[in-house]
Parts: structure tokens; sequence; C-alpha cells
């Protein structure tokens, strides 16, 4: 037999959304009857908008006559794609960037567990917490972690604590760090960076040689016209950071999957004998090994986002999502919860009961109002104590949801 990759074995029981999914399943097969209501994993529920369903049959199209049929594509995405990605979501706000310093890729959950490849196995990886788990699980898989304490960290990672004491909003590391993962808005907490904020951890990462992973996967939500939507807009920070986005939770391709990573050409590693190295290089080396990039037709979709019709559509998406994520906050607020988040981000993050387990409020909330969320602990050890909401159901079952929890479960 072939030896494995012991470093899985340090990950922590099953991967939190997985484990949901597996507890919901068994609660509907012994309870055939109920009529559960899921607002924990956080997929979308409304259908695609019209510009991008007309861009999708053109495409199909296209595949079905000799002159416009596409095969492989550029594995770093199509150029007219990654043009318009540069002009509107980064040009518009004062960000210049080339087409070649940004790679389209099937989603934001592989680039952030693929990013620490081209990274040292000794190299120290400092994680929000609690923050997305797959940030985690791919640097415990490559080995830099060790095995969990008793508290649910790995030893080898220094945790950035995010909590309502601090406002959501983590201290410096004490120790030297190489690889910071920040991700704003910050899911699963709904908090946002201020560009005070931001601007602290680019001298951070300036003044240390160290690298900032910024996750702005729902940066289209923030409304708060002071808070940056990238941390390209913070002086210096080309030297110091990828940042990766997606369409999953703007314009719902949740089931299509496409996003992006920015790596800019200032952006430098060092090699063991102390000579500097593009990231922008390595990463791209690293896409054209693994990656044929994503399906023509999706990437022709996620092109109408740009368009006018297109943007009009995607914003009233995100407006659907954001009155949900008010029902949600405003009734859990009425029923007593402590509520954060739901205001520039489609997560709402509260308070379990006291002396009670994030896990055991997610089978409480599942057995007595059939409704589905996050534990709070399966997104760090700094989650305990806390339960996390999506706003993307229906609005029907959205507010059903709330009436429920009000009805059947007290803080």
């Amino acid at each position: 037999m072939p030896r494995i990759n012991e470093h899985y074995l340090n990950l922590r029981a099953a991967y939190l959304f997985a484990e949901i999914r597996r507890r919901q399943k068994a609660f509907g097969d012994a309870h055939p009857e109920a009529r559960v209501i899921d607002l924990g994993v956080g997929d979308v529920t409304r259908p695609l908008p019209p510009a991008v369903v007309r861009a999708l049959h053109e495409a199909a199209d296209d595949m079905a006559r000799p002159e416009t049929f596409k095969g492989y594509g550029p594995y770093v995405g199509y150029e007219w794609l990654r043009a318009e990605i540069a002009a509107q979501d980064f040009g518009t706000r004062g960000v210049t960037l080339t087409p070649d310093e940004i790679f389209i890729s099937d989603g934001g959950k592989s680039d952030s567990a693929s990013l620490q490849e081209i990274f040292a196995r000794d190299t120290v990886v400092a994680l929000m917490d609690p923050v997305y788990p797959v940030y985690a699980d791919s640097n415990v898989v490559a080995g830099r972690s060790g095995a969990a304490d008793e508290t649910g960290r790995y030893t080898g990672m220094v945790y950035l604590p995010c909590v309502a004491e601090n406002g959501f909003q983590p201290a410096l590391p004490e120790r030297h760090v190489d690889l910071i993962y920040l991700c704003y808005p910050n899911n699963p907490t709904g908090a946002v960076a201020t560009r005070e904020a931001l601007t602290r951890w680019v001298d951070y990462a300036r003044a240390n040689d160290a690298l900032i992973f910024y996750d702005a996967a729902y940066e289209a939500y923030i409304v708060d016209e002071d808070t940056p939507h990238s941390i390209y807009e913070i002086e210096g920070a080309r030297e110091v950071a990828i940042e990766s986005r997606s369409f999953s939770k703007n314009a719902g391709f949740t089931g299509m999957r496409l996003a992006y990573t920015v790596v800019p050409k200032a952006a430098l590693g060092r090699s063991a004998d102390g000579r500097a190295h593009s990231l922008n290089a390595l990463w791209a080396r690293r896409v054209n090994m693994k990656s044929n990039g994503p399906p023509y037709v999706i990437q022709k979709a996620a092109a109408a986002v740009y368009t006018p019709d297109g943007q009009k559509q995607v914003r009233a998406l995100i407006e659907f999502y954001m009155a949900n994520a008010r029902v949600i906050r405003d009734g859990l607020a009425a029923a007593g919860f402590t509520v954060y988040g739901g205001r520039d981000a489609p997560y709402i993050w509260f308070r379990t009961p006291a002396g009670v387990s994030s896990w055991d409020f997610f089978d409480r909330l599942l057995a007595e109002a059939q409704v589905v969320g996050a534990p709070g602990s399966g997104f760090g050890p700094a989650g305990e104590g806390y339960f996390r909401l999506t706003a993307f159901g229906s609005r029907e079952q959205t507010e059903e949801a709330v009436e429920r929890i009000r009805a059947r479960l007290r803080p």
C-alpha cells in the first residue's frame, strides 16, 4: 500500500459544511414530515440575472458553430474578461491593475485552498479566528500546523481572535508571521475592515516581510462609502497582498463556479538563498500546471455581469439578500438575542444562549424550529458561543425561519 499524507489525519473532525449536511440529512431521515429551512451553508436561491442567462444562451450557440466554437481557452482566463475585471472592479475605485495580474478560476474556495502551495512548508500562517475553514485546513494538509490542541487550535498556526470585545477586528500578531489570511466583509461575523484597520495590516506586512491573502468575496455587499472594497485601495498593498474575489454571492454563480485572484507583479517572495522571486510568475506557473481555465460559456456569462443591465440586475440581487439580512437581524434582536453583522455582509452572527455551545444550539435549532444554521465553533475556537445564519434564503422562508426561532427558542 502507498503511504498516505499523514497531515490529513491532523484535520479536526469533518469539514464544517459537510458535517452540517450530515446532521441535516440525519434529522430529515428521522423526521420525514419536517419542513426544514436551510440558512446554514450559504447557497444562493435567486435565479441568475437575465443578462447572464442571455449570455449563457449566446455562448452555447457559439459552441454550435464552427466559426465561433471554442476549445481550450487560456489557462489564466480570457483576456476580455480579465480586462473588464481590471476596469470595473478596480479601475472605478482608483486601483490600476493589468489583465496579466488577474487569474480566472473555478471558485474562491479553490483559490484560497491553493494559495499556500507557492509558499514553503515552514511558512508561519496567521488566521483570523473565527474564519472560513478552508484557510486552516489547506495549511494543515500541507504540513504547517501539527495536531490541534484541546481548544481546537493547531499548534503551528497563529490565531487572531475576532470577538465582540474587540469589535471583530483582530490585533496585529505578537510574533513574526509570513502569511496572513484576512476576509472582509468577514465570513462568518459580517464585520468590515475600515481604511485605518487595513492600513495597519499593510504597514505590518511591509515592515515584517509578510504577505496578506485578502478574501474580498463579499465586497459587493459593502454599503458604507468610506469602507474599502479592495485592499489595493491602501497605499503599498500591491507589494504585500494577494486578493481573491468570487462571482458566487454577488451574481449567484454558486452552481456556475467562477472567481478570480489578483497577484500583483510587485508582490515578491524569496527562495532559501535569499533571492527575490515574482509571486505573479509562480502563481501563473501553478495555474498553467493545474488548470485549463473555467469553461468559455461560464466566462462569457461572467462578462455579462459588467454590462449596464448586468450591473443593475446584480445590484437588485444584493438588495434582495440584504433585505433578508435585515429581517433576520431585526427579528433576532427583537427576540432578545445579541446580534452582529447583516449590514455590510449577508451573514448574521449572534450569541448562543448562556451555557449553550454552538453545536448544541445547532441541534436545538434543528430539532425545535427545523431551521439549519452554522455553529460558530466550526469557524474556529473563538467562534464558540456564537452562531451564523445566512441571508440567502427566499423571503418567505427567511421570514418563517425568524418567526419559528422567536416562537420556540429564547436566548
